[in-house]
């Protein structure tokens, strides 16, 4: 603190945007890097190494657990903005909510995996939402109503 600012000059020398922190890669010793996503109530538990594009979810391959066509294409969205098609292999477990909640949770986890994989990727990825948690959640029942804001049938007689 020996160096005091005095004037507005001074301060922009202080800021400079050169100073912004470098992230370096996390790899666990097998070569993977981990994260958790989240989405409703689901929580994905997500593992990703350099493989050949393979999904498993619980066990099962993703053709097996997410039928749909549709929550398969949620789950290569990170990759197709990446341009990391088919490079790696990814290995998920996954408990709670539906199958459209999982899937947005695995997709979460596998975005911000990619990021602890490959630091340089959180710019794409960050830009297009798939690093922001979905806060939205079921709202919980009110007493006094049938659902949580719908009231009962009102009957004038």
């Amino acid at each position: 603190m020996s160096e005091t600012i005095t004037d507005l000059k001074g301060l922009g020398a202080a800021t400079s945007q050169d100073t912004a922190p470098k992230y370096e890669p996390e790899i666990d010793a097998q070569g993977r890097s981990y994260a958790t996503g989240k989405r409703k109530n689901a929580i994905a538990r997500v593992w990703i190494k350099p493989g050949s594009g393979k999904v498993i979810v619980n066990g099962r391959d993703q053709d097996e657990y997410f039928a749909r066509p549709v929550l398969r294409m949620i789950l290569r969205q990170p990759f197709e903005v990446a341009n990391r098609k088919n490079q790696y292999d990814v290995v998920a477990t996954v408990v709670g909510g539906g199958l459209s909640g999982q899937a947005g949770a695995v997709r979460h986890g596998i975005s911000k995996a990619l990021t602890l994989y490959e630091p340089s990727l959180r710019k794409p990825l960050k830009e297009v939402g798939f690093l922001t948690r979905d806060p939205r959640v079921v709202e919980r029942k009110k007493y006094g109503k049938a659902k949580a804001r719908r009231s009962f049938q009102f009957s004038k007689r």
